[in-house]
């Protein structure tokens, strides 16, 4: 938790419950009953202006999880898509592989959160859907860029002429957290503000489509602080990895208070899309945070050559390391404004896991009335599937295989 960078502001995760909440899992606490009666759970983010000794004195303090400096984040952005055909019929293509067209389950009773661009609220695709927003970027609700509608769309969208093209058409409540401005930044202080806003809302599932600039902050570094590029590396470096171990805290912090609470959350997230396998082979760049942090499942992208989708490859843009995979190439669904389009980039594969996870919440909600994110990202990890990925493909560009709803 050490942070040796002098930045004006500082992210501050706080534990100010009157009990270690990471004891729940080590057997030193009391029972989680009587942490639900008597201690209450209390995770909170302030963003400080601090000196150094101020610095020294937070550090002291027990209540302090973890310290990181703001970087500012970027959507995963969309690989041009090479699909020309008018449109699918019937479901499209992400949908069949998944088998959530067979599935029973809908996603119903099962609260999702898309935190990314926004979303074009009165487009036809969440006719229905109640649609809890807020913004973290101080731009107002609404998305000015198109990239949260179209994995919103993905994840809950209704279908639209016999066409489905969803993977959860069955959610009711959505949270949309807008992470990210027009442009497509934001900064970590919005996206940690944003999942303790969506776990505190008693979201099941979480979709993130973002990840690190950290080119973005060296530049920074050098233009605002006139930094040599090398002290900026190297500072950069630093926030870079406090903020993994922020990502980490939270995580573990979100585990425990699900297991108070008997809600658990599973937080999914793309992997990156800056690998370059059409260049060359081995041109193949590792999960970007923060999709790499423990407690994140990381999602790569598939391709099809088509029908009967029985030999899927690993798109070559798709990071490499991930947990699990999903389509990810030509995904049609909605775009900002009216009508739809095709996008490619991990970014459309992780709204296909957030949807399959919300309708394996639903069959466990079915059975036990309560789900926890250790059960919901064991079933999405243990059900995947390799029969369809093509022979020959790394099993680190595809985690635990391809991403299946439960059929029963």
């Amino acid at each position: 938790m050490v942070v040796t960078m002098e930045q004006d502001q500082l992210i501050i995760l706080r534990n100010t419950s009157r009990v270690d909440l990471s004891d729940l899992f080590s057997g030193r606490s009391r029972s989680i009953q009587s942490v639900r009666a008597s201690e209450g759970i209390n995770l909170r983010l302030d963003v400080e202006s601090l000196d150094k000794q101020d610095l020294f004195e937070v550090r002291r303090d027990p209540e302090v999880v973890s310290i990181a400096p703001p970087m500012p984040i970027a959507l995963v952005k969309p690989v041009a898509s090479q699909q020309t055909e008018a449109s699918p019929t019937g479901v499209t293509w992400g949908v069949s592989v998944t088998r959530a067209s067979e599935s029973p389950f809908t996603g119903k009773g099962v609260t999702v959160a898309v935190l990314d661009s926004g979303i074009d609220a009165e487009h036809e695709a969440f006719r229905g859907i109640q649609l809890v927003q807020r913004d973290f970027t101080g731009e107002g609700n609404g998305d000015n860029y198109g990239h949260g509608t179209h994995c919103a769309g993905t994840l809950f969208g209704q279908p639209i002429n016999g066409l489905r093209y969803s993977i959860a058409p069955g959610v009711q409540r959505a949270l949309i957290g807008k992470v990210l401005n027009g442009v497509g930044g934001g900064t970590t202080a919005g996206i940690y503000q944003a999942l303790l806003w969506a776990i505190n809302e008693n979201a099941h599932v979480i979709s993130l489509s973002l990840g690190l600039d950290f080119p973005g902050y060296v530049n920074k570094l050098v233009a605002e602080k006139e930094y040599p590029m090398d002290l900026a590396t190297s500072k950069a470096l630093e926030a870079y990895r406090a903020n993994i171990r922020l990502f980490e805290s939270l995580a573990e912090l979100t585990r425990a208070r699900g297991a108070v609470f008997q809600q658990g959350t599973v937080v999914i997230a793309a992997a990156g899309n800056e690998s370059k396998r059409d260049i060359k082979p081995d041109y193949e760049l590792a999960v970007t945070p923060p999709a790499a942090a423990d407690g994140i499942i990381s999602v790569g992208a598939l391709r099809t050559d088509g029908e009967p989708h029985n030999a899927l490859t690993v798109a070559d843009f798709s990071n490499t390391g991930v947990n699990i995979a999903a389509p990810g190439v030509d995904i049609y669904s909605a775009a900002v404004g009216g009508g739809y389009i095709d996008m490619s980039g991990t970014s459309m594969a992780t709204p296909h896991v957030a949807g399959v996870a919300a309708l394996w919440a639903e069959k466990i909600l079915s059975e036990t009335r309560t789900v926890s994110s250790t059960e919901l990202s064991a079933r999405l990890i243990g059900q995947a599937t390799k029969s369809r990925i093509a022979t020959g493909v790394d099993p680190l560009d595809v985690g635990a295989g391809l991403v299946q709803a439960p059929l029963s």
